[in-house]
């Protein structure tokens, strides 16, 4: 009876669930701010050799690289949408490194360079950004193709996508996942509990990331949500979900390749979240985050931020040099004078083609309209 007692005494108790939820994701980490190894055994499980270490510092200058010449071309009127990447590079680059060509991605607006590092061509991104069709596309420059839907601008959309590819997978005995990213505010949305239930109910091939950068667009990652982890949302659903430092390469890496063998298994989905910090604007469409943050406050994220900590653990096993980094952001930077070059030259679309491309089957209205339009060369 003494025991009953406790234990309702606990069942009734408020605070102590607030505490317990609070202390039930710790984080997982494997490297410091310095780039210092902090736990051997965790380093060695993820089995990274020096070719992978490389490989994954190398997407993670790409996509910086990405964000910086991406930035300009907006500035100047050259670019469309574009939601900036700086400070995601491990949470974005090293979970990718975890899945391979047969597995699905399904993305969110901010997750452009996962894509291209599947082999999608960044001119192709540089053409979804300003709309055109042939920016959704996705096949490889020699017309592959690439498994990845389109990036979604509806928040969190991408996760009810993922939950039914990822059961097709499962019910066709595919050894492949489906791997989607979402941001904090995503977590906010019907269609992200909705995803992960339905994927949790099937047992589904998916591993869904969190990706809890500190804000949705303006609104603090605080001011979202009561739950003290955004990972307990997946508990919900009766997902394995865990916490990770999201601004280290190896603890995400890690991290992505358990829950890629976990659900590959028939195990079910798994929820990442990966702590990280959004360095720069939400998008290049006007916010100006020091309307809702402070100098002070990025710039210590800025000394945390993933390349940094990369950076010194290959420098400390002498694996990579300044020299090495300095040529591979030149190759990066001519590889992206290429490909804008074949953007710029692609044909631009007509109102003719607009409406060709609506629907499969064009209406005897729209076939009146693009005879029109096409008669006076638009």
């Amino acid at each position: 009876m003494a025991d009953i007692t406790a234990t309702n005494k606990q069942v009734l108790d408020f605070n102590h669930q607030l505490t317990a939820q609070a202390d039930s994701f710790p984080t997982l980490s494997v490297l410091d701010n310095t780039g210092k190894i902090v736990d051997d055994e965790a380093f060695e499980r993820a089995e990274l050799s020096n070719e992978d270490l490389i490989n994954i510092i190398k997407r993670m200058i790409l996509s910086r690289q990405l964000d910086i010449r991406s930035t300009k071309l907006a500035k100047q009127g050259r670019f469309g949408f574009f939601a900036p990447t700086a400070g995601q590079e491990a949470s974005q680059m090293a979970s990718s490194y975890a899945f391979n060509d047969d597995d699905w991605l399904m993305p969110g607006y901010r997750d452009i360079p996962q894509i291209v590092v599947k082999g999608w061509p960044i001119w192709k991104a540089i053409l979804w950004s300003r709309g055109h069709v042939l920016g959704n596309v996705y096949t490889t420059e020699d017309d592959k193709p690439v498994n990845s839907w389109m990036p979604q601008i509806i928040i969190g959309a991408q996760y009810v996508e993922a939950a039914g590819i990822a059961l097709g997978l499962k019910k066709r005995g595919k050894n492949a996942v489906v791997y989607a990213y979402t941001g904090d505010g995503g977590t906010s949305q019907g269609d992200f509990y909705e995803g992960i239930n339905f994927a949790g109910a099937y047992n589904a091939n998916a591993v869904f990331f969190v990706q809890n950068n500190g804000y949705a667009i303006s609104t603090p990652r605080a001011l979202q949500t009561a739950a003290p982890h955004l990972a307990a949302k997946g508990w919900a659903a009766g997902l394995p979900s865990l916490v990770v430092d999201g601004n280290d390469p190896i603890a995400v890496y890690l991290a992505s390749k358990e829950a890629r063998a976990w659900a590959a298994n028939g195990n079910g989905p798994v929820l990442i979240e990966t702590i990280t910090n959004r360095l720069e604007a939400h998008s290049t469409a006007g916010d100006d985050p020091l309307r809702y943050r402070t100098k002070d406050d990025i710039g210590e994220w800025w000394k945390k931020e993933p390349l940094i900590r990369m950076r010194k653990l290959l420098q400390g096993q002498g694996i990579w040099n300044e020299e090495q980094e300095d040529d591979y952001v030149k190759e990066v930077n001519q590889l992206i004078d290429d490909q804008i070059k074949i953007a710029d030259s692609v044909e631009k679309q007509k109102i003719s083609n607009f409406i060709k491309n609506t629907l499969e089957v064009p209406s005897q209205a729209m076939k009146e309209q693009i005879a029109k339009f096409e008669s006076e060369g638009k």
